[in-house]
């Protein structure tokens, strides 16, 4: 049987990828917007956990909820005080996420993006918005099937196979 390599870019705008041998399946990030924890009246986006595992459930367990050969590859979350609310959202995220792979018993790792993207970049690409658009033009190529903006964990995930983690 195939390994499934999923790939998890951290985050609540982020997004999983299982990828085979033959087949790539994509998602966004399932998240649900809840009131802040708090005084002043704020929304937040979290992680929907229900919806999270039923996405696992389907691509990573056989018939008889056994968990297939598969490997998750989770891009490390940025932690930076100087961007305290998005650190902050890094780290709700991360544990959601990590509380639903550990109940399912699904062998994960980190991976910094630095890492990934060494392999997939041309070296000397600076800023987080040339980052984006050369991943984005690196996955046209690859895989031009897929249209959306945030493709990371498409690339996380083809890390993984590649290096046959």
């Amino acid at each position: 049987m195939n390994k499934i390599y999923v790939g998890i870019d951290n985050g609540v705008s982020g997004s999983i990828t299982f990828l085979t041998d033959s087949t790539v399946n994509y998602y966004k990030t399932p998240v649900k917007n809840c009131m802040n924890y708090t005084k002043k009246i704020k929304w937040l986006n979290r992680i929907d956990t229900k919806r999270l595992r039923q996405i696992f459930l389907d691509y990573l367990f056989d018939q008889n909820l056994e968990v297939k050969p598969c490997l998750c590859l989770i891009e490390r979350p940025m932690i930076n005080p100087a961007r305290f609310q998005a650190s902050m959202s890094a780290i709700r995220a991360l544990e959601a996420t990590l509380i639903v792979l550990e109940e399912l018993d699904i062998p994960y790792m980190y991976i910094d993006a630095k890492e990934w993207q060494k392999m997939f970049l041309p070296k000397g690409i600076k800023g987080a918005s040339k980052v984006k658009k050369a991943t984005k033009e690196v996955i046209k190529r690859m895989y031009p099937f897929i249209k959306e903006n945030d493709v990371d964990s498409v690339l996380i995930a083809e890390y993984g196979r590649r290096k046959n983690l």
